[in-house]
């Protein structure tokens, strides 16, 4: 009889003890709630967190310039970046480390349409190609360009702001730097005007991780960063291994993401999820810093461990 007294009041305390060990935790992300963000949500909607021992809360910013510089800020403690962002913002001494990975391959692009006249990158001279974002896009498009002989003076840079399908679609421009090859191309399929992608890592740009996950450089012996890192692993083996399933998880609090183009871009997404999220490729970040610097948008390549940590 005891025993199971015992047992009965271990049994209870159990989830009791569970739950006040869960340990707040925020992250802010870059953008609102998309695929990008699926090991995330799945992290959060399967309990993964939960069973790292971990309450953790994501918010959609409401600058997409503001998550990083308020983890830099002390205001949260951590955020989803870029690493291409994060070099130009360690360069402007911002204490910022990133200690994982979210999606580990470039999603940036230069897009045209498929059947229109341009059928190599030479055919850009003379052309109006459109851009969002200015400065980190313009080194992107000037080493894409230079492969071929061309040079920023060769065409026309029109700002388009964040309408970038948009803009190509209504003929306003040839081509756009900056859409995202699992976004902009479903997109435009979708609305009958296919498009056609030319890759930066194809085309002269070190390979670099899209998204990343930033700490303040004064947090990182934070321990909660372990739990998190272990929980995206997880989630993104799930995501792998149950891609169905986890759509079904993934669109369970987001229904307004349930349409034809998420779809598509969940499908695109998947394969570039980084598998393991706390790894570090240090090379990596040598060669995407010296190609900053060669372009001029920073002014010193530091070594790896000013931009990059790893967890252990």
């Amino acid at each position: 009889m005891r025993l199971r007294i015992i047992a009965f009041i271990t049994a209870f305390l159990l989830p009791l003890n569970m739950a006040i060990a869960e340990e707040k935790l925020t992250v802010l992300l870059d953008w609102f709630v998309n695929p990008d963000h699926a090991p995330l949500i799945i992290a959060k909607e399967k309990g993964i967190f939960k069973a790292n021992g971990l309450d953790v809360e994501l918010i959609a910013p409401a600058d997409p310039n503001d998550p990083p510089k308020l983890v830099a800020a002390g205001k949260a403690p951590l955020a989803i970046s870029y690493q291409p962002q994060l070099h130009v913002q360690v360069s402007e001494g911002l204490p910022l480390k990133r200690i994982g990975t979210l999606v580990a391959t470039p999603l940036n692009s230069l897009v045209v349409l498929k059947d229109g006249p341009i059928k190599s990158l030479k055919d850009l001279k003379g052309k109006k190609v459109g851009f969002s974002v200015g400065g980190f896009e313009d080194a992107l498009l000037s080493a894409m360009l230079s492969s071929h002989g061309l040079t920023l003076q060769d065409i026309e840079l029109i700002n388009v702001n964040f309408s970038l399908s948009p803009s190509i679609l209504a003929g306003k421009v040839d081509a756009v730097i900056g859409a995202f090859r699992n976004f902009e191309l479903n997109q435009m399929d979708i609305e009958g005007n296919p498009g056609k992608a030319y890759y930066p890592e194809e085309e002269g740009v070190p390979a670099y991780d899209e998204l990343i996950i930033v700490a303040n450089n004064g947090n990182l012996d934070d321990k909660r960063f372990k739990p998190f890192l272990t929980s995206l692993e997880e989630a993104t083996q799930y995501i792998i291994n149950h891609p169905d399933d986890a759509w079904k998880l993934f669109i369970k609090n987001n229904k307004e993401l349930d349409d034809e183009l998420n779809r598509r871009a969940w499908r695109d997404t998947l394969p570039r999820f980084a598998l393991r999220p706390a790894a570090l490729d240090s090379g990596r970040y040598d060669r995407f810093a010296a190609f900053l610097k060669k372009s001029g948008l920073i002014k010193k390549a530091e070594p790896v461990d000013a931009y990059a940590v790893e967890i252990r």
